[in-house]
């Protein structure tokens, strides 16, 4: 069980930069039939459980001697320089059902990619579930060793299949597909003359092009 510790806040708007000063993020702790809190968490702290629970599982937020289960849904970055803003704490019920989307784990090798030099292509890397909180996955594994073909994907429907959770995405939706190698493009190239330059363009080949001398003149008569 992960436990973070916070504390109720009386800073907002630009004086929360004060707070970020001090080691400290401001954050908001809501939820459905709950009232919202403000908050400030340690950066060091959230950091660590960060790492450990990511947006997926379930984290406590103790405040005032009081333990909140909650879900990590958002998070704001400094574009600029790697800094924690600002985080949204959403607090959940234990006994009622969760969505979160949860991490794609690639595994193996595709042998359409080894052997018949395809081309892998995920396109998705995360996938949203449905459970109880102490039921949604950490991971979900995806093998890719069963890519043996040329445009063969794998979908939704082929994941592993878990008892406790489901997938809040339609079946047939592509999570990674392998692709046929492009073929290069061959660009064409003028044949050389008898010379062995290429003739110029505009000028037939066998026929004399404008005259070199100085001013173009014409033969004397």
């Amino acid at each position: 069980m992960i436990t973070l510790k916070a504390e109720k806040r009386e800073v907002f708007g630009k004086q929360t930069k004060k707070l970020r000063g001090q080691g400290l993020i401001p954050a908001e702790l809501y939820g459905r039939g709950f009232q919202n809190i403000h908050l400030s968490v340690p950066a060091k702290d959230f950091a660590q459980a960060y790492r450990e629970a990511g947006e997926h599982s379930v984290l406590y937020i103790e405040v005032e001697g009081k333990s909140h289960p909650v879900l990590i849904h958002s998070v704001q970055e400094n574009q600029l320089k790697p800094e924690i803003l600002a985080i949204d704490f959403h607090e959940i019920r234990m006994d009622e059902k969760v969505k979160a989307h949860v991490p794609l784990e690639f595994e193996g090798e595709s042998p359409a990619v080894k052997e018949k030099e395809g081309i892998l292509i995920r396109n998705m890397d995360e996938i949203e579930v449905e459970a109880l909180p102490t039921d949604l996955p950490h991971r979900i594994t995806v093998d890719l060793s069963g890519l043996t073909e040329l445009d063969q994907s794998i979908y939704v429907r082929d994941l592993p299949k878990g008892g406790k959770y489901e997938y809040v995405v339609d079946a047939e939706t592509v999570v990674v597909s392998v692709t046929a190698p492009k073929e290069e493009e061959v660009e064409e190239v003028t044949p050389p003359t008898e010379g062995g330059e290429a003739a110029p363009q505009g000028v037939e080949e066998g026929k004399e092009g404008p005259s070199s001398e100085e001013g173009g003149k014409e033969d004397e008569p």
